[in-house]
């Protein structure tokens, strides 16, 4: 699968600038304001876009070349990030600023994501998804692992303006890696028709099917209340552990460990099942509990390991549930709404989970993650095992 190793070199460049630049906003944006619901909007407008239209970027993605939209929309990100980096080095950046960058990344971010959680399809086999899915996830989060770490060293050394600055370099590699593909060998669907309805029609198709729908449940509960880890943890490093953003950067990492073993432990997956990912939304749920109530910052690190690899896992499952699980010519659209309940969630849950902080304390932040996975799966059992009843009949 040569392109596909393009791909995969280039991306894992990328993903550590696109750590980096997170982890330094989140940052950026608490000095500026000393408020963790302003982090919670910066994180919540850049997710706003996906929200309000990402479906619709689901429909856009059935219609359209993949690889050359994700061309535009890496090359867009990389100049956004290079904005950033601009304002932040010449001192003239303003909370405001940062708002408007992270809602103009947003509105990239409602065609990027489901064209490259697509385009795996194109670049491999459906015998491959799973392990595609589970290395993608390994590379995402060995970003997870080294760009919160660099940011945090970067920050306390430098600048935050210079961690913004690497990251638009970063974008050269995926670009590279696009561009050398043998475009002859993708497994292009047949474009999908401009014809009224198409968005609707992504609705009704996860609806009728049990275990997607169940699989959507889970996913937007979790990514709604229980993934704001950009809000909670520079509230756990200052407040509670009383670090800075150095602290920071282990706290990410840590949780990056876990998931580059969660990852790492996917890839040996050959199926995927709804019941599996209720499993794994149990054990998320048991282990932010665990991570709430750490007395210590060891114990804390270890907790957040263990977040990283439920979180890893969870997503790897319900991702790959859905492109098993959906027709070729659906699947822009299905991905599209997966990115809508676990990116278009955060304008709601980010700043929700900030207030709760601000009220209660980081750890509190934990605690409302655990407790909203747990009804989750609760809600989702039923109506699973109806279907293992009709399946089995």
């Amino acid at each position: 699968m040569p392109n596909y190793r393009r791909f995969f070199a280039g991306h894992a460049v990328s993903v550590i600038g696109t750590w980096m630049q997170r982890v330094a906003q989140d940052w950026l944006v608490l000095e500026l304001s000393d408020s963790a619901v302003a982090i919670g909007v910066a994180t919540a407008l850049q997710f706003l876009p996906t929200l309000l239209f990402g479906l619709y970027g689901g429909v856009v993605v059935d219609r359209v070349d993949r690889h050359r939209a994700i061309m535009a929309t890496q090359a867009v990100s990389a100049v956004l990030a290079a904005a950033l980096a601009a304002l932040v080095l010449t001192d003239a950046v303003a909370l405001w600023m940062v708002y408007v960058l992270a809602l103009a990344l947003g509105l990239v971010t409602v065609i990027d994501v489901p064209a490259r959680q697509a385009f795996i399809t194109e670049m491999v086999g459906p015998e491959d998804y799973v392990n595609a899915q589970a290395l993608n996830s390994t590379i995402h989060n060995a970003g997870r692992l080294v760009g919160p770490a660099l940011a945090g060293v970067l920050i306390a050394t430098a600048d935050v303006g210079v961690a913004f600055a690497l990251n638009a370099v970063s974008f050269a590699a995926v670009l590279v890696g696009l561009a050398r593909m043998d475009r002859d060998r993708l497994r292009r669907p047949p474009a999908a028709p401009r014809v009224p309805g198409q968005a609707r029609e992504g609705l009704r198709y996860v609806w009728r099917h049990p275990e997607l729908r169940a699989c959507m449940v889970l996913v937007a509960v979790v990514a709604l209340l229980g993934q704001n880890f950009r809000v909670v943890l520079p509230l756990l490093a200052r407040d509670t552990f009383h670090g800075g953003p150095q602290l920071y950067g282990w706290l990410t990492s840590a949780l990056g460990i876990g998931a580059v073993l969660g990852a790492l432990a996917s890839a040996s997956r050959t199926s995927v099942t709804a019941w599996a990912l209720l499993v794994w939304a149990v054990v998320f749920a048991a282990v932010n509990t665990g991570a709430a109530v750490a007395p210590v910052l060891i114990i804390a690190l270890a907790a957040l390991v263990g977040v990283g690899v439920a979180n890893i896992c969870f997503n790897t499952l319900a991702r790959s549930l859905l492109q098993l699980g959906a027709e070729p010519a659906m699947q822009g659209r299905v991905i599209a709404l997966h990115s809508i309940v676990f990116l278009g969630s955060t304008p709601i849950g980010g700043p929700i989970v900030g207030w709760v902080c601000e009220q209660w304390g980081a750890r509190a932040g934990l605690l409302l993650a655990g407790a909203s996975a747990a009804v989750a799966a609760l809600v989702v059992l039923p109506s699973l095992r109806r279907a293992r009843r009709l399946a089995e009949a």
